[in-house]
């Protein structure tokens, strides 16, 4: 962790005791700001922690920071200067703090996360079987079985966790009133999009990294 414009650095473990720690020095800076990248969803505790005790908690893309210290000059990375660098951004953007996603939302996008997974498994088990010797080919047609059911068991518990949410309900009829939406593109923006419905199209184009940017030369 570093801070600004002190200069301040500390290093914490990822656990409950680490949290506890990082979160009474951070109380006793009365941080204006927060600025974490993401980390594979090991930022997510932490980031769960300060949100609930009122902090100023923003996750930004770790693309922007990046691009932020190639701009200044900053290559070189260690910990301990890659928390200066977002430190340093964070002064000098000054990116907008969002709600972070709530239990319920968090829930809904592991769930879509792990449908994807189980979809690669079972387009891999599928090319195998097209080119399996025979003697193998049972064995991958049980694995082939098993990944549909617990894909479609899947897919029923998130329209179960989406119906009986009336927020996510009204996202989701909404979303597919558009042609071409189905179930999967829904669920899946509303599970990665949470910000959907609140902000205009050009944020949300530009969270989702799809807004177009000049290229000038020169």
């Amino acid at each position: 962790m570093a801070v600004l414009p002190s200069g301040l650095k500390w290093q914490f473990s990822n656990d409950e005791a680490g949290m506890g720690k990082l979160l009474v020095k951070l109380t006793k800076q009365s941080p204006t700001l927060i600025v974490m990248e993401p980390t594979g969803g090991f930022e997510a505790p932490l980031a769960g922690v300060l949100a609930a005790e009122g902090l100023p908690v923003a996750i930004v893309n770790a693309r922007q920071i990046r691009d932020y210290a190639r701009a200044v000059g900053k290559l070189a990375k260690t910990d301990s200067l890659d928390a200066m660098v977002i430190a340093e951004f964070a002064q000098k953007v000054e990116p907008e703090v969002r709600p972070l996603r709530d239990a319920e939302n968090q829930g809904i996008k592991d769930l879509v996360s792990r449908r994807r997974q189980l979809m690669e498994m079972l387009t891999s088990e599928k090319n195998r079987l097209a080119i399996a010797r025979k003697v193998i080919k049972p064995n991958i047609m049980a694995h082939i079985k098993w990944l549909t059911q617990e894909l479609e068991n899947l897919d029923r518990n998130l329209r179960q966790q989406i119906e009986a949410s009336p927020i996510w309900r009204e996202k989701d009829d909404l979303l597919r009133s558009i042609p071409g939406v189905g179930k999967v593109t829904a669920t899946t923006l509303l599970a990665e999009l949470p910000e959907l419905g609140t902000l205009n199209r050009r944020e949300i184009a530009s969270l989702a990294g799809v807004a177009p940017f000049n290229q000038d030369s020169g």
